[in-house]
């Protein structure tokens, strides 16, 4: 078993890109990592879906990489990692460990090709035998068109280097088999769910909502985790709720992105087929998070 702490708030960064989009914005992802890392962030995803990887270069996406590990102060960095092919996935994920040691990596299904649960694992096992960093295994089926069952999920916690799962599934009866196992960590990835899952037993997550508010979606794992008051708790959700639904109002990460350039901290460019979001959904989710305090 591979041991990284998975406890608290990780941040599935934006990408920066310069105002003409040809380029990461470097000195703006490391601000914001600096920021995030002062709130109270756990650690760190370069290159999930919020930070919009499938529309980098590779060399793009290790300048990402680079960018964060150097700007987290010392706090761990997973990358993400994708594609069809494992072989291919693998080395990319050797080099990249070559390279820059993050503290692990991300991964999600093979998209589109929707492969046996038998595929998935042995998909999984190959880019986690690769390295000897530890694996989360990202469980998407809205982006990848395939689900990793709880029977699955429980075949991969033996492999060694699969430590934990981040579950967007909504799947209640799926993680609470993975909660009784108990080999996997559970990380909550569906935002809205952050309040349930984290009092279901998941140890944190992995939540793109917390560019906002970050502070606060931190005290909130806390207190879920450390015995606080649950009447806080509760209190602090209700508050943090409204930027939950207010960031994906728009395919994400448009809405984030709206928010961060008008509170000055990157501009607000996205790589097509990503468009700018509405202005309106942009008000809403700044209101959502001045309402949070």
């Amino acid at each position: 078993m591979v041991n990284l702490d998975f406890q608290g708030i990780w941040l599935p960064l934006v990408t920066p890109f310069t105002a003409d989009g040809r380029a990461v914005d470097t000195a703006t992802l490391g601000r914001l990592v600096r920021h995030l890392a002062a709130q109270g962030a756990a650690g760190f995803v370069a290159c999930g879906s919020t930070g919009e990887a499938a529309m980098l270069s590779e060399a793009e996406q290790a300048t990402v990489l680079a960018t964060t590990m150097d700007t987290a102060g010392g706090k761990p960095v997973l990358m993400g990692l994708a594609g069809v092919d494992a072989s291919a996935i693998a080395r990319r994920a050797q080099a990249l460990a070559q390279a820059h040691r993050p503290a692990g990596w991300l991964l999600a299904p093979p998209p589109y090709v929707r492969p046996s649960q038998a595929g998935l694992v042995a998909h999984f096992q190959t880019v986690a035998s690769a390295t000897p960093l530890p694996l989360v295994a990202y469980d998407i089926p809205a982006r990848t068109g395939v689900r990793l069952q709880p029977a699955t999920l429980l075949a991969l916690a033996d492999h060694p280097q699969i430590v934990a799962v981040k579950d967007c599934s909504a799947d209640r009866a799926a993680a609470g088999a993975l909660l009784a196992d108990g080999r996997l960590a559970l990380l909550g990835g569906n935002d809205a769910e952050l309040f349930d899952q984290l009092g279901r037993g998941a140890v944190g997550g992995i939540t793109a909502s917390a560019h906002l508010a970050t502070a606060g979606f931190v005290r909130l794992a806390a207190l879920m985790r450390d015995g606080g008051s649950i009447a806080e708790a509760r209190a602090l959700w209700r508050r943090l709720a409204p930027i939950t639904q207010a960031a994906f109002a728009e395919p994400n990460p448009a809405v984030i992105k709206g928010a961060l350039a008008r509170q000055g901290w990157q501009a607000e460019v996205l790589r097509a087929p990503m468009l700018p979001a509405a202005t309106a959904s942009v008000d809403a989710l700044l209101a959502a998070a001045d309402a949070a305090g």
